[in-house]
């Protein structure tokens, strides 16, 4: 559904990105690893173009889009999430959803949308007349997500959701995601929780300075040494310190 050849990204004279390629298969969850600085949040600009790549290409369902506005990539059916949700905090939980179906004009399928989003998330009907901003965190997540999924999109661009919430909230988050799989949605996440993304994704990639330096399955990765001891504090030493009881 989604493939990326050779992308290169500049934010003024430095490159975030460095001839990346990734694919994302139809209807499979792919997630993006990595510390902050990797360049994960880049990708998924350069996707829904709100940065243009300054080489290489990107291809969604076959054709090509960059260099194409943001609006015009969201029409062919991609939803971004972004990271730190950028929800609407002076409008209601109504007003965000509305803003979210903005290219539907048929009023009876902007109710259906809602009242799906709404079922999905019942909370965000208890407080649609709500001003967005005065919402938990965990909640301004759902309402960022619902945003997004009001179009129906083909492929759903997720940026770092459980950034800020409590561990509760984050398994709540997930299993919301792991939901969303299941049903069908073409996910690409960006995470740091690198556990709970390779625990319900298809295939991950491994980002370190704008490079994808490693990829596979969550067994695959799980047994590269790098990835062990840099993201799952289970290098060497880390296990040496636990034999001897430190």
């Amino acid at each position: 559904m989604l493939k990326l050849i050779g992308v290169e990204a500049f934010y003024g004279k430095i490159k975030a990105l460095h001839g990346v390629s990734l694919e994302v298969p139809h209807g499979k969850l792919v997630c993006i690893l990595g510390a902050n600085g990797a360049g994960k949040t880049t990708i998924l600009k350069t996707v829904s173009g709100i940065l243009e790549p300054e080489t290489g290409t990107i291809h969604f369902d076959q054709q090509r889009i960059d260099g194409m506005d943001p609006e015009d990539i969201v029409g062919l059916g991609i939803g971004h999430v972004p990271e730190n949700r950028h929800i609407f905090p002076e409008l209601t939980v109504y007003e965000n959803l509305i803003m979210g179906g903005f290219l539907i004009n048929d009023k009876a399928i902007l109710e259906e949308r809602l009242e799906s989003v709404y079922h999905r998330f019942p909370v965000l009907q208890d407080r649609s007349r709500q001003l967005a901003g005065t919402l938990s965190g965990g909640e301004q997540q759902m309402l960022a997500i619902s945003r997004a999924l009001m179009l129906q999109p083909k492929l759903l661009l997720l940026d770092e959701p459980s950034l800020g919430l409590s561990p509760l909230l984050v398994q709540e988050i997930f299993d919301t995601i792991k939901e969303l799989h299941r049903s069908g949605v073409t996910i690409l996440l960006v995470e740091q929780n690198i556990n709970q993304a390779l625990r319900i994704a298809d295939y991950g990639y491994v980002l370190t300075s704008g490079k994808i330096f490693l990829s596979g399955t969550y067994e695959e990765l799980r047994r590269e040494e790098k990835v062990r001891e840099m993201y799952l504090g289970e290098g060497k030493y880390v296990r040496r310190a636990r034999l001897w009881g430190m």
